[in-house]
């Protein structure tokens, strides 16, 4: 998609990439992230306001270490370099960079030792969070040195060319006012910061027509966030020649497909309700492989579309809600490949059907405000996200009818517990996930020998990093109490506090 004016983020394989381009957007400006491997024509094609140089775990001394796009120099474009970004760019132009006699991970402190719009409105000294360990020793002709830590550089500049460095990670949360800083570096580049939901919405919509261009489509609607967002977007593009298409695969939640049914049925979209709870069955039968799993459910789903839609050759497109995070996390730019999300990775090669993804550049909160500006009620955009796959990745191990059945008992109980007690507020996701484990137990005077039940619940903004909700102990044992009373099979709960990183959100 064409925008006015977006910042792209080259993608040198730091975990924290992805908030480089969520911290630009926050500022009103269009940020996405592109493989410097490409290019530089291919990359200039874009049209970049500006070009952001990201972290990463190489050395920029190492032999293979990726360089920067050749015509970038030439560019004229104004620059900023973030860690690893830093480095490259003091090296390529010129600088030196060496081993740190003292490597800095974690917090720190910086102390500004020039003046410069860079730093505008900071203190002289401020907080942030370094992770690196080698250093620039020298800097290329034309830079100036404009911050420092204890241990090395932290910040250099070349004014008159708008190139900046950073040793120091501005996108993460532990440097307070990292977020200030990428505003300073946008408005230096000449950024109007004018991207917002209503932007989105109306250059989407004219977007949506063009390309289907008069056609009709169909949609992949779950009932989730993502889905119904996406439906009504392209349903204000395109009106009656959309037909949503709702799956029961047996895999969500209880009673979901009937409240699916009940909210969204009445929002003028035009919905079918296929029950294919046995296909999906078949198709997991025997796989306990998470990728597998993703795999052979993506498929399932494709192929009951196009069976559904052999009756109607005038149908050529499928609206999916796949996002952002969907995208880098199944291996987009040069992110490692973390999980594949059924609706990208996890499709067939082979498809009928050409793919529509309009939200396939947001997060997760920037969908919940596209749905705001659509109309949407909070009764859809607040529900807590629910995995493509649905209960499937939620039960580890081979998945069988009596073990979902178990699983959507425990998952009701969490559910209705932490909505009872009102701790569901602030929450991002609460739920329950059938282990493929037995533990021995004492239930009736009688040894049992059955299921584990974990229960997970996290706070997060964007699903990319997620903490630990701190559960009431009482509550807690509220639902551990319920869960072996009321579920089948089950004799043991354990809560998961396990954070994101090193964990995902969710199990597989």
């Amino acid at each position: 998609m064409q925008h006015a004016e977006r910042v792209l983020v080259l993608d040198y394989g730091s975990q924290y990439n992805l908030l480089i381009t969520r911290r630009i957007r926050e500022c009103g400006v269009y940020s996405e992230l592109v493989d410097p491997a490409r290019s530089w024509e291919e990359i200039s094609r874009e049209r970049p306001t500006a070009v952001v140089l990201s972290g990463g775990p190489n050395s920029v001394y190492d032999q293979g270490a990726p360089g920067l796009p050749t015509g970038l120099m030439e560019s004229g474009l104004p620059v900023l370099g973030i860690c690893y970004g830093m480095q490259l760019m003091a090296r390529e132009l010129g600088g030196h960079v060496v081993p740190g006699t003292v490597r800095e991970y974690g917090p720190a402190r910086f102390v500004v030792e020039q003046d410069s719009p860079l730093f505008a409105g900071l203190s002289r000294e401020e907080r942030c969070w370094m992770s690196h360990g080698d250093r620039v020793d020298r800097l290329p002709e034309g830079f100036v040195p404009l911050a420092s830590s204890e241990h090395a550089l932290a910040a250099i500049g070349h004014p008159e060319r708008r190139w900046y460095g950073l040793q120091f990670h501005p996108e993460v949360s532990h440097t307070p006012h990292g977020k200030a800083i990428l505003k300073n570096f946008l408005q230096l580049a000449g950024c109007r910061f004018e991207w917002d939901a209503g932007h989105f919405v109306h250059d989407t919509v004219e977007e949506i027509r063009q390309k289907t261009e008069g056609q009709h489509v169909a949609c992949a609607l779950s009932g989730g966030v993502d889905s119904s967002v996406a439906a009504a977007l392209v349903h204000q593009a395109i009106g009656e020649r959309l037909h949503c298409l709702f799956v029961d695969n047996g895999l969500l939640r209880q009673g979901e497909a009937e409240q699916v049914m009940e909210i969204l049925g009445g929002r003028g979209l035009n919905i079918r309700m296929i029950p294919a709870q046995d296909r999906f069955l078949r198709a997991l039968d025997g796989v306990s492989d998470p990728e597998a799993k993703r795999k052979r459910i993506g498929e399932a789903f494709i192929r009951v579309f196009e069976e559904e839609l052999d009756h109607r050759p005038d149908i050529h497109f499928l609206v999916q809600g796949t996002l952002y995070p969907d995208v880098v996390e199944s291996g987009g730019a040069r992110s490692a490949t973390i999980k594949t999300h059924h609706n990208v990775g996890g499709l067939p090669e082979r498809m009928r059907l050409k793919l529509l993804e309009p939200l396939r550049e947001l997060f997760k909160d920037e969908v919940r405000l596209v749905g705001r500006e659509l109309g949407l009620p909070d009764r859809v955009l607040m529900r807590q996200p629910f995995p493509g796959p649905g209960l499937a990745v939620r039960c580890p191990g081979v998945v069988r009818a009596e073990r979902l059945e178990a699983l959507k008992g425990a998952d009701r109980v969490v559910r209705e517990e932490i909505e009872k007690a009102g701790a569901h507020e602030g929450l991002w996701q609460y739920f329950a996930v059938l282990l493929p484990v037995q533990s021995v137990g004492v239930m009736g005077d009688q040894r049992t020998y059955s299921e584990v039940v974990s229960v997970r619940a996290v706070t997060s903004l964007d699903a990319m990093t997620a903490d630990v909700a701190r559960l009431d102990w009482d509550l807690l044992a509220r639902i551990s109490t319920r869960i072996v009373n009321e579920v089948r099979g089950v004799n043991r709960v354990l809560y998961d506090i396990t954070p994101k990183p090193p964990g995902t959100i969710e199990w597989e």
